[in-house]
């Protein structure tokens, strides 16, 4: 019957490997955790149908996406049997963006702090350093001629 996976002759291990791009140790792994159902096995060899490149494609795109294989996992095994998958992956990206625009939060924080210390510092010692900002941020009260000429060469 075309397009029937039963009939689909079973790949290696190796063999899906290098059609989705992965270690064998990821996909080893990936079953092993549950992401993959257990393998047939052929005198002791793995054997994979297309259902395996399709599910690891799956478990590829969320990874891309940034997904945890935690996340992956309920994006498998975390809903009501029957669950659509564009339900399952609206819920989980709704989640993930959130956090995202928690973490560009933290970054702009991050990239405001930086900017403010490659301006603002000008000590000489790590120890005067953190004496300004045990007080509240570097001082610049306390510029020395050898910090303004490292301070202007950083810029």
């Amino acid at each position: 019957m075309p397009g029937c996976i039963a009939h689909m002759p079973e790949m290696t291990i190796s063999a899906v490997a290098r059609q989705v791009g992965l270690q064998a140790s990821a996909i080893r792994y990936y079953e092993q955790i549950g992401l993959l159902p257990p393998a047939h096995r052929i005198s002791g060899q793995r054997r994979y149908d297309a259902t395996t490149l399709h599910r690891l494609a799956v478990v590829q795109r969320a990874r891309q996406l940034g997904f945890t294989l935690e996340e992956i996992r309920e994006l498998f095994f975390g809903f009501q049997p029957g669950s659509r998958a564009s339900q399952r992956w609206q819920k989980l990206s709704r989640t993930k963006l959130t956090e995202l625009d928690v973490q560009m939060e933290e970054i702009r924080t991050m990239q405001r702090l930086l900017r403010e210390m490659i301006e603002k510092c000008h000590c000489d010692s790590l120890d005067q350093c953190g004496r300004g900002i045990f007080r509240g941020g570097c001082s610049e009260d306390k510029v020395t001629p050898t910090a303004k000429k490292i301070s202007a060469r950083a810029r």
